[in-house]
């Protein structure tokens, strides 16, 4: 079984902000289709293609359990249901406020305050999910390793096999590899203006994504 599932946050697939991020990435990954990209002076459809390749592979979300091959003795349809069971037993929510930042080098959308029950839901979906997950290969582990990680990083990466969870985990929606500084300060002002609309909206927390990578 080489599929991937991941537990997200993705905003309603009605509102301005996902409508508009979509389009952004050039793919709906609720749908399953291209979407026409914006066009943005300077650059061109194949460079925007390059600066958002990966987030456009994973879809616009904000990760709440990384990543995983399912363990032995689950299937899909029994993460499915235990899923519906967690969310049906949370409480909504809204965020606050979101802005497009600079983190590690990429664009994203980050909150301009800790929110405690957005970091409550991602510390419940990496604990009470872990049975679901399959131990990472030795593959998987050095790839996670290449960017430095201190000791602590590298024992959550080791028990929950990502390394950005827990105390260490900060909520965040990418928007772009990482940049330079030129592109950087060409996109960031660009993007928040794009996104503006979207971003006055009340980002509501009240449901929780299975996004699933097939191969």
């Amino acid at each position: 079984m080489n599929a991937r599932y991941a537990i997200y946050y993705a905003p309603a697939a009605d509102s301005l902000l996902w409508e508009a991020a979509c389009r952004w990435l050039g793919r709906d990954p609720l749908r399953g289709v291209p979407r026409d990209r914006p066009r943005v002076p300077g650059y061109s459809l194949g460079r925007l293609e390059e600066l958002t390749h990966s987030p456009a592979l994973y879809g616009f979300h904000a990760t709440l359990k990384a990543p995983f091959r399912l363990a032995d003795g689950h299937t899909p349809e029994s993460l499915r249901e235990a899923l519906r069971q967690f969310a049906a037993q949370r409480a909504p929510f809204t965020m606050p406020r979101l802005e497009v930042a600079t983190l590690s080098g990429f664009l994203a959308l980050c909150l301009v305050e800790r929110c405690a029950a957005l970091h409550a839901l991602a510390d419940d979906c990496v604990t009470l999910f872990d049975e679901f997950r399959r131990a990472p290969d030795a593959d998987e582990l050095a790839r996670r390793r290449a960017p430095p990680l201190s000791p602590r990083q590298d024992a959550l990466l080791q028990q929950y096999g990502y390394p950005y969870v827990l105390e260490a985990y900060r909520f965040h929606m990418t928007l772009t590899e990482r940049l330079d500084a030129r592109d950087a300060q060409v996109l960031q002002p660009w993007l928040a203006e794009y996104l503006s609309a979207g971003l006055r909206e009340s980002a509501a927390v009240d449901a929780i994504c299975l996004f699933v990578e097939d191969r």
